[in-house]
């Protein structure tokens, strides 16, 4: 008896996680998403080598009927487009119906950003406690280098190289960078590093420590940024990706060179780090409405030798 789709979905997924070294959250991610195509195939009694292009196109709009959103159903469709390719190469089907297959198009959301004075405020962390000495490295080290937080929590001691002012940090699909570390950061990592010898285990290689001395996990990293957002008057809705989305905004207004940005937050496809072009050119505008004469609005109370000028 030929393997169900579900035992097909596991194989992929083993794939995913073992031979590519995808993240757990990225693994987490397929997972899900196959496990509502597994749904929808038992729902209509489709076998693997049942799916064709109207079968996906019907979970798309199924998927659209439940309320889902452009950018959920194209996240999907991905996924099913990535699972069946295996599948052609596995020699199981012979070709991939979801190749042809479009996603909705979904509404271009730019990503919530700090201005520079915010991040100053945000980074201004008063104290000298071990917990507050291990978060001003911390989040500090997090805007100076653009980090992911799983790339953050990822980091080694032994990933430091303060002579090179560098951190080295693996990424999306295992790929390692090597990237600049700024002033400030260095300076509140020196100051870390004295305080994690008496925090962390003695065999723990993790940069950043909980107070058990073991390497911290991402949920106590948003956390502890949650709590110094409120504490130094952020704005509501702060979290660890937007400090990595500051970085990239005030890097490519200072110095416009799109490619360096892509290299440092290590984005595969240019098209991804493009998003904060739109940042840019808002915050071009904005001083466009504010400064040009011609773009100045002028109060419906003036003169009319004033709206003629």
């Amino acid at each position: 008896m030929p393997p169900d789709l579900k035992t097909h979905i596991e194989a992929f997924v083993w794939h995913l996680e073992k031979e590519r070294q995808l993240s757990p959250h990225t693994v987490n991610a397929y997972r899900r998403d196959l496990r509502l195509l597994k749904n929808f195939c038992e729902q209509t009694s489709l076998g693997i080598e049942s799916i064709d292009s109207y079968a996906v196109r019907q979970f798309a709009a199924e998927c659209h009927r439940r309320g889902s959103s452009p950018r959920s159903i194209a996240r999907r469709l991905s996924a099913i487009r990535s699972f069946l390719a295996f599948m052609v190469r596995g020699g199981i089907i012979k070709s991939n119906p979801a190749s042809g297959v479009r996603a909705p198009k979904p509404s271009r959301r730019l990503p919530a950003t700090l201005d520079a004075d915010q991040v100053a405020s945000l980074l201004a962390l008063t104290g000298e406690d071990d917990l507050t000495v291990r978060d001003r490295a911390m989040l500090e080290l997090f805007y100076s280098s653009g980090l992911r937080l799983a790339e953050l929590v990822g980091v080694d001691l032994n990933d430091l190289d303060f002579p090179d002012r560098t951190v080295r940090v693996t990424g999306k699909g295992n790929k390692v960078r090597v990237l600049p570390v700024g002033r400030y950061a260095l300076e509140a990592l020196e100051a870390w590093i004295v305080v994690r010898v008496t925090v962390a285990k003695p065999q723990e290689v993790a940069l950043f420590v909980s107070r058990r001395g073991t390497r911290l996990a991402p949920r106590t990293v948003q956390s502890r940024l949650k709590r110094w957002a409120q504490q130094q008057g952020a704005p509501v809705g702060v979290h660890p990706h937007m400090l990595r989305h500051s970085f990239a905004s005030h890097m490519l207004e200072s110095s416009g060179d799109l490619r360096a940005v892509q290299e440092l937050l290590g984005h595969a496809s240019l098209s991804t780090t493009q998003a904060y072009t739109h940042l840019d050119f808002q915050h071009l505008a904005q001083i466009y409405d504010k400064a040009h004469p011609r773009a100045q609005r002028r109060d419906d109370k003036g003169t009319a030798e004033e709206r003629q000028d």
